[in-house]
């Protein structure tokens, strides 16, 4: 079953609170969510305090002109690829210099799967003071649950990296 709206309003709201005792910033680059992720930070009373930057980075152009992803890692890896997350994450923290940062690229469908990037396949990476991490997942649904769910993964990742700093 996808995220709710509760869920993720619950996991945002979390993420804001964290981060406000810290005194961080949060920022994100989107690609297959399409500023979901922006949308669910920014629904947050007060987030003003810990979110400034989210960039939806959907054709690669944007990616290159944005973000400063090497074109070579598109040529060589594609969009949905761990190299191409991590370059985003990176790009996106020395663009907005929040503490913390996350990316997404990957295939919410229900076309343009293949064998090599199945719909649901979806990479991610958080970056942070200790460097970047990353990951993949296959999610199942349609369209909008692999967008809730990446949505949700986002966040938890999130979550995870600012418990881990």
């Amino acid at each position: 079953m996808a995220a709710t709206d509760s869920e993720l309003l619950h996991l945002a709201s979390e993420l804001g609170t964290a981060l406000e005792a810290r005194r961080w910033r949060v920022a994100c680059a989107e690609s297959c969510t399409g500023g979901w992720i922006t949308k669910a930070l920014t629904d947050i009373p007060g987030s003003s305090a810990w979110f400034g930057w989210g960039f939806v980075a959907y054709d690669n152009q944007a990616k290159v002109k944005m973000l400063q992803v090497a074109e070579h890692l598109l040529d060589e890896h594609g969009a949905v690829s761990e190299p191409v997350v991590r370059a985003l994450a990176e790009g996106v923290r020395r663009a907005s210099g929040a503490q913390l940062t996350v990316a997404v690229s990957g295939v919410a469908g229900p076309t343009g799967g293949t064998d090599d990037e199945p719909v649901g396949m979806v990479w991610f990476a958080w970056a942070g003071p200790a460097g970047t991490q990353t990951q993949v997942h296959r999610f199942t649904g349609d369209r909008e649950a692999i967008r809730r769910d990446s949505v949700a993964q986002a966040l938890h990742g999130l979550l995870a990296l600012l418990e881990s700093s």
